[in-house]
């Protein structure tokens, strides 16, 4: 069986990103988003903050640096990491996200525009250059073809 390691989330990030270089030269990007989940409590519903530490390596994470600043909406999608080291005698340990793909979906937090960011959705990965491209927008089929929802043949399913 093979295990399964993937998460995605959408949430503001909490602080400006910091941008680190590595002994090696490999820049990190990091960062935090807090996600809301709505929950019941008696008869009313109280908003309740979860909070993210996310990682962004190399050339990414370079180049959203300057677009991931407090209060930015993003969604993120990547894997879990367990950092572990020791301190004082004491085993510690961190689970952080790391992006492998990041997308920034909104303005500040009420969630108008800034000049600094860019005003359309913009998907960002480092797998981008490595085959075709697909941009935000969807494509118009041709008015010649048939409705979307009507199938020619069965579907076994």
């Amino acid at each position: 069986m093979v295990d399964i390691n993937h998460v995605i989330l959408v949430g503001r990030l909490t602080r400006d990103a910091e941008l680190k270089y590595t002994a090696n030269g490999q820049a990190v990007c990091k960062f935090s988003i807090a996600v809301n989940r709505r929950r019941k409590q008696g008869e009313q519903w109280i908003d309740e903050a979860n909070f993210f530490d996310v990682v962004v390596w190399g050339r990414q994470g370079e180049s959203l640096n300057q677009y991931l600043v407090k209060g930015k909406l993003i969604g993120v999608d990547g894997e879990l990491r367990q950092d572990r080291w020791e301190q004082d005698g004491q085993n510690r340990s961190k689970v952080e996200i790391v992006a492998n793909n990041l997308q920034l979906l909104g303005g500040g937090q009420a969630g108008g525009t800034n000049a600094s960011y860019p005003r359309t959705e913009s998907n960002y990965s480092d797998k981008q250059s490595h085959g075709p491209s697909y941009q935000s927008g969807v494509s118009q089929p041709p008015e010649h073809s048939a409705p979307r929802d009507s199938f020619t043949d069965d579907i076994p399913f």
